[in-house]
């Protein structure tokens, strides 16, 4: 049931990543994090009407959490995507964004299915040949550093929002951005003082990947509501095939057969999990 929420969520995060990611290569990343933060903000507001929640100590320090180490994350994924290529950065990320909750979620009891444990293995195996093709470009290094560490934060991020009470509802995500906001629009202001103006494509690219980011992460929660953490966390983290394949059609950036292999691949594992 969790893939039925999974799935979308994988789409959204990837439409969401290629959006800032770009918007990233034209203004400062600070700037970038903190608009599509607040957009994503905005677009909760109303989604709480939807799926009201409780409001709690656990929700409200799982969603603080969470907020925390999903800005993180951004930054440092957002930086990767404007430093290094997107087809190296997006997958990285995801390793280690869907391993770290899948480790976890084994300590915590989590016991996938046979079949389930077939299709996480080919969707890791997607994300890693997603990677394919890209070495020795420009700035292969600070691509490969930030994808890691931009990983561990989406994994946390993820983490804390499965710790929040099933009968939260989006308190976790609106207390997350809540957070995270001031932060990031503080910092913003004062690092980059001066360079907010731009452009108004590459405000409409921020302001559209953080609502994509927005309903990314509302169909994450549902996805780990209604079924393992470990294993939304991995279906979730196929959103570096539609990063790449975005890559393809509207950057050029050139996607070897390994990379075809992953898009095959990731529908492949979807599909397994869906039967499972």
């Amino acid at each position: 049931m969790s893939v039925a929420f999974a799935l979308p969520a994988a789409l959204a995060y990837g439409l969401a990543d290629f959006a800032g990611g770009i918007a990233a290569r034209r203004r400062p990343v600070l700037v970038v994090a903190a608009v599509m933060q607040a957009a994503g903000l905005v677009a909760l507001l109303p989604a709480l009407a939807l799926l009201p929640g409780q409001w709690s100590v656990a929700a409200v320090g799982a969603g603080a959490l969470a907020g925390v180490a999903g800005a993180a994350g951004l930054l440092l994924y957002l930086r990767g995507l404007a430093v290094g290529p997107m087809g190296l950065v997006a997958p990285l990320s995801a390793v280690i964004g869907a391993g770290l909750p899948l480790v976890i979620g084994m300590v915590l009891g989590e016991r996938p299915g046979p079949l389930a444990w077939l299709a996480i293995a080919v969707a890791l195996v997607a994300i890693v040949l997603a990677t394919a093709g890209t070495r020795g470009r420009p700035a292969i290094g600070a691509g490969l550093v930030l994808g890691l560490a931009a990983g561990v934060g989406f994994g946390l991020f993820f983490v804390g929002l499965d710790a929040a009470p099933a009968d939260s509802g989006l308190v976790p995500l609106l207390v997350g951005r809540s957070t995270s906001v001031p932060v990031l629009c503080v910092i913003a202001l004062v690092r980059e003082r001066g360079r907010w103006g731009g452009p108004f494509p590459a405000w409409g690219l921020m302001v559209a990947g953080g609502v994509a980011d927005a309903l990314a992460n509302a169909l994450f929660l549902l996805a780990t509501r209604a079924g393992d953490l470990g294993v939304s966390a991995v279906v979730v983290s196929l959103y570096p095939v539609v990063v790449v394949l975005l890559a393809w059609l509207v950057l050029h950036e050139r996607l070897t057969a390994a990379q075809l292999a992953s898009a095959g691949l990731a529908l492949g594992a979807s599909v397994l999990l869906a039967a499972g």
